[in-house]
């Protein structure tokens, strides 16, 4: 059983992210890859764990930090999961804010033209 929970740990792989901490300077911080993510401009790292079993983060502006690095099994997988989120996200967007030529059956709007005289114009 012990073995098998290494073997699991082994193919998350680990996230090492380096950033600017105000008091440290530049901290350099491997953590399993399930405990870190992005998120609204921001990298989310799992630190700790209060009594209660509650996970305590921290949130790193993005402006902060340098670099993350991955391992992974295959960036292949990597980056399909990136796409895969990318069109989950626009999907999601795209019904709450209606986009272009969707199978809506309304008739097409002309748009309204408005004759425009300079002042000053003597066509006559």
């Amino acid at each position: 059983m012990v073995d098998d929970d290494l073997e699991i740990q082994r193919d998350l792989g680990e996230a090492t992210i380096v950033y600017e901490e105000p008091d440290e300077g530049t901290v350099r911080k491997t953590v399993p890859n399930e405990h870190i993510a992005y998120f609204q401009d921001h990298w989310i790292i799992k630190t700790d764990e209060d009594e209660e079993g509650h996970d305590i983060v921290r949130r790193i502006p993005s402006r902060r930090v340098h670099y993350v690095e991955r391992s992974v099994e295959q960036f292949e997988e990597e980056v399909e999961t990136l796409i895969d989120r990318v069109q989950s996200f626009a999907s999601e967007l795209g019904t709450k804010i209606p986009v272009g030529g969707g199978s809506d059956d309304r008739e097409p709007v002309e748009p309204h033209r408005i004759d425009v005289e300079r002042e000053g114009d003597d066509e006559g």
